[in-house]
């Protein structure tokens, strides 16, 4: 049912090339999974997904505990069956999300007590109770329910995130029971190496059959991010899958790939494209801005889906100043062909051993300086 491998490792760095089989079918590694928090990739149809290439996708407990309720996608026959998605979900526990509603709630050892952003309502969550909404929504990949904290925090607040998350881990492994679906544990610590290295040893200890780096990209400088993911490179088990939380900018697929990360997923494309940004292979562009306005080349010259092959920069741009929600589904489509893409060629060039040169070449393009900590 459940199974990792790699399949080629890239001889001057950590990049690997690898393959994931779920309940679900296979995935290719490394992967770039877009979000589909409330049981939708936002803008885009299961059919526009499964034209660009995407294998698997991320789904949302704590959003979809509170509406529809996972009573009614269970009804359903599962969140396969209730959002008609036939290949890969994984789905977040949702303690980032009970987090990042610092004002709406309060934690202790066994649980987290929040208000509802929807209807105010309250709520107590458990590990017991997580593990139980996400098994009612059958994805194939379940995360443990952990504790994340902000940056800047202290040290004795990341501490205690950790001692907390090792602590839900346990209850999160004892309570899953659902054979078709895996649980995945998260490692905690903020940007502090010795509580990273306190956290990847306990949760390994509990022997998941994949691990989350969890708690990156919420404010911290990059270059601490990567220190991490460099870190974690070195005392995560090389033979199970990397999963890196809520990263997806396309300098970070890279530089996260460079130090052993095999899974990612970001809500980054699709928010970009709501905000009339467009990935290309120069940068970013927001072709909402005046000087697109009779600009008739494609999105991105260099690209070849639906979206460049069909339309202008000048066309998008009337239909973004029109408020006219085109705009937002062509955009969205184009940023996740973008990632997804981008990662079919890291797979190409870590499978040829090119990974260096195609590395070089892409921040060479992209205009962006990159992390050398790791030389490849």
């Amino acid at each position: 049912m459940f199974c990792f491998e790699i399949i080629e490792k890239e001889n001057s760095c950590a990049a690997r090339l690898g393959r994931l089989v779920t309940s679900s079918g296979a995935v290719q590694t490394p992967v770039f999974m877009p979000v589909g928090t409330q049981a939708t990739v936002k803008a885009l149809t299961p059919e526009d997904l499964y034209e660009i290439g995407v294998e698997m996708i991320l789904s949302n407990t704590y959003h979809l505990y509170l509406r529809p309720g996972e009573e009614v996608i269970k009804k359903a026959g599962g969140l396969h069956a209730f959002m008609n998605w036939k290949r890969g979900i994984i789905t977040d526990s949702g303690g980032f999300q009970v987090f990042s509603l610092s004002k709406l709630r309060q934690i202790n050892d066994e649980g987290i007590c929040f208000n509802s952003h929807i209807d105010g309502s309250r709520h107590f969550l458990t590990p017991e109770k997580v593990i139980k909404i996400e098994e009612e929504l059958g994805a194939d990949i379940a995360m443990c329910f952990d504790e994340c904290v902000s940056y800047p925090c202290s040290y004795e607040e990341a501490q205690k995130a950790v001692i907390r998350t090792t602590a839900w881990a346990k209850r999160c492994k004892e309570a899953h029971k659902r054979a078709d679906q895996v649980l995945f544990g998260i490692v905690q610590g903020n940007i502090f190496p010795d509580l990273r290295r306190l956290s990847a040893a306990e949760i390994v200890s509990l022997d998941f059959p994949g691990y989350a780096i969890g708690g990156l990209s919420v404010g911290e400088p990059k270059e601490d991010m990567y220190q991490v993911i460099e870190l974690l490179n070195e005392l995560l088990p090389e033979d199970k899958p990397r999963y890196l939380m809520g990263v997806g900018a396309p300098e970070d697929l890279l530089e996260a790939v460079k130090r052993g990360v095999d899974m990612f997923d970001c809500v980054l494309p699709t928010r970009l494209a709501r905000h009339g940004t467009a990935y290309t292979r120069k940068g970013r562009l927001t072709i909402r801005n005046a000087g697109f306005a009779d600009d008739f080349l494609p999105v991105d010259p260099d690209c070849d889906c639906y979206v460049c092959r069909n339309y202008s920069r000048a066309y998008i741009r009337h239909l973004i100043k029109a408020e006219e929600i085109l705009a937002h589904r062509l955009l969205s489509y184009h940023n996740v062909y973008f990632l997804i893409k981008l990662m079919e060629q890291i797979r190409i060039a870590i499978k040829k051993g090119k990974f260096l040169e195609f590395y070089l070449n892409f921040f060479k393009d992209y205009g962006l300086q990159r992390q050398d900590s790791v030389s490849c």
